[in-house]
């Protein structure tokens, strides 16, 4: 029995061409900007449209921040280190879509905390709801 899904070796296979990426690329923010739009545009409905929505917000939160891949999802860098990211619910067949914070976020609040949240959808205070994490992120 094979301990992953097709889902899961497929962004495994996506991080490790990631991680062997010459590093004169890594500095290429236009370049890793349009990798970015063109895994959201490649997404099926609806989780594009959110993909997008999310993606505008981040940007808009954080404009320091650098959109990367990361195991073929969308992300958000700070000197180099993904802050936050997106996976979308049809990428592991998931009933939901993740907005996800690495270790590298600055979410620590005492010594339990959420680094993941469930999102089915976007509406204005939804929104405002990430803006203020993304922003309390890259304190």
């Amino acid at each position: 029995m094979d301990a992953f899904t097709a889902e899961e070796r497929a962004a495994m296979k996506e991080r490790a061409s990631e991680a062997k990426t010459p590093r004169i690329k890594k500095v290429n923010p236009e370049a890793d900007l349009a990798e970015v739009l063109a895994k959201i545009e490649a997404m099926p409905e609806p989780d594009r449209s959110l993909a997008q929505r999310v993606h505008d917000t981040v940007l808009a939160a954080a404009p320091e921040l650098n959109p990367k891949t990361w195991y073929g999802m969308p992300a958000y860098a700070k000197n180099g280190k993904v802050i936050c990211f997106f996976q979308n619910a049809s990428k592991f067949k998931s009933r939901y879509s993740t907005l996800g914070f690495s270790d590298s976020a600055s979410l620590d609040r005492g010594v339990f905390w959420p680094n993941a949240y469930a999102l089915l959808s976007m509406d204005e205070e939804t929104e405002q709801q990430i803006t203020q994490l993304v922003k309390r992120a890259v304190e």
